[in-house]
């Protein structure tokens, strides 16, 4: 793939929640802090620090406007600086080819997304596979990495998938 052309795409479910009487309104547990607090440490040196680093500016991170994933978003924007986004139509009850409709209609450009089960794991699979219904586990925390010229079905590359329990 041409680098000028290419972009990258993580993926990320939102940290494991605490309860509420509102979906929309469940918070990050102790529990969940702890998880992505690892995972943008680990994010932030993997992909921005070190010898190969990308260029943080070119990075975009956008977010349910579910309170985990608005939550998840802040503690992963922190320690790169960069301000979170929402994106209105990543909710768990959302359909993928919206988002895939998005994704294409945007500038060759680093995107970081945070959202939910299923649509994580439908996601990936449909970018990846070309089937959304090519299910994959996503734990809370996780990071599918993807990278593509156009986002398409079947037309992203998986370069990886990072837990906060399998980080180096």
């Amino acid at each position: 793939m041409a680098e000028e052309t290419r972009s990258r795409l993580w993926l990320m479910r939102h940290g494991e929640a605490g309860s509420a009487r509102v979906d929309a309104e469940r918070p990050l547990s102790e529990r969940g802090r702890m998880e992505v607090s690892r995972m943008a440490a680990w994010f932030a040196e993997t992909c921005f620090g070190g010898g190969t680093a990308r260029e943080p500016n070119r990075l975009r991170i956008l977010a349910s406007p579910y309170r985990r994933a608005q939550q998840t978003a802040s503690l992963m924007a922190k320690p790169l600086g960069i301000k979170v986004e929402t994106l209105e139509i990543v909710t768990p009850e959302d359909a993928i080819e919206p988002v895939i409709d998005w994704l294409m209609s945007q500038p060759a450009q680093d995107r970081l997304v945070i959202s939910h089960m299923p649509l994580v794991a439908e996601l990936t699979g449909r970018l990846v596979e070309g089937d959304g219904q090519a299910r994959a586990g996503f734990p809370t925390a996780a990071i599918a990495s993807l990278e593509a010229e156009v986002w398409a079905a079947g037309c992203a590359y998986l370069q990886g998938f990072h837990t906060p329990d399998n980080l180096a």
